[in-house]
């Protein structure tokens, strides 16, 4: 996960969405400009839900995860990055939330209709749509639907807006660039935005994980630089060299490449990845 710093923070940044989507009334009007339904209201919002079946399992982390009165589920999740594997993992999200809303030995029937909504900053399917729609219907009889009350939807902010409601069309237009359109839900977004900036206790939330970010990146530099040393020290012991000279040749501590090069001959069939595990033990 690539963090931006504070002040760059805008409404595409997934820990900023989830934010602002604490919102009830600004989620459901955002759920209501999407579907072009209207909302009694929703329940519940819950920021970055978790859905974790069991201790071993994969757990699930959720952006937006919101239910409106007639029990419908709505799970919103904004993607700013290109992904190949958003339709895998719509069907992931999918599978994990009805397992959350079934208990064993539930009738089926009992399964709330849903949507999987992943805003995008991209057009996933290269096809010029703002939005792409999927349901389950038949192959051989295509009038024919499933009605297994499962949707996912896909948008795609720079896609074509002909044919939407006004305020999709404008809320896109924000995702894309910002842009403050003459419309009562973006106004009320923006401010939204703005105070979650102005929060300081979500600011220190966030610079904890940004900290946190930039030490997996250094700790990530640091064994990138370590493999390389290993593959440089397996080629020059192929060669003969010394682990005196090795260390004289690449500048490194002595103690460090004959802690490497043991490891190189005691585990000939390890890769270098294996044995970089043996020596940050």
């Amino acid at each position: 996960m690539y963090l931006k710093a504070w002040e760059n923070l805008d409404i595409t940044d997934d820990f900023l969405f989830g934010k602002v989507m604490r919102n009830p009334e600004i989620c459901k009007q955002m759920i209501e400009a999407i579907l072009d339904i209207h909302i009694e209201r929703i329940e519940y919002p819950e920021e970055q839900k978790v859905i974790d079946m069991t201790a071993d399992s994969k757990s699930v982390r959720l952006d937006v995860y919101v239910k409106d009165t007639k029990d419908v589920i709505y799970n919103i999740e904004m993607q700013p990055v290109k992904k190949d594997n958003l339709p895998k993992r719509s069907r992931y999200y999918q599978g994990m939330i009805d397992l959350n809303l079934i208990e064993k030995g539930d009738s089926y029937k009992n399964l709330n209709q849903s949507y999987v909504i992943f805003i995008c900053c991209f057009d996933l399917f290269g096809r010029n749509q703002c939005m792409y729609t999927f349901e389950n219907h038949c192959i051989e009889e295509p009038d024919i639907s499933l009605n297994d009350g499962t949707v996912k939807i896909f948008l795609n902010s720079k896609g074509n807006l002909s044919g939407k409601n006004t305020t999709l069309k404008a809320f896109l237009s924000y995702i894309n660039n910002g842009t403050l359109a003459e419309d009562s839900f973006i106004t009320s977004l923006d401010h939204e935005v703005k105070k979650a900036k102005e929060n300081l206790e979500w600011r220190r939330e966030y610079m904890t994980l940004f900290m946190r970010d930039q030490e997996n990146k250094e700790l990530g530099r640091s064994e990138g630089k370590l493999l390389n040393t290993i593959a440089l020290v397996r080629k020059k012991l192929v060669k003969g060299l010394s682990p005196e000279d090795i260390a004289d040749i690449l500048e490194e501590n002595v103690g460090t490449i004959e802690m490497m090069t043991h490891f190189i001959l005691e585990y000939p069939e390890y890769s270098d990845e294996d044995i970089l595990k043996e020596f940050k033990k």
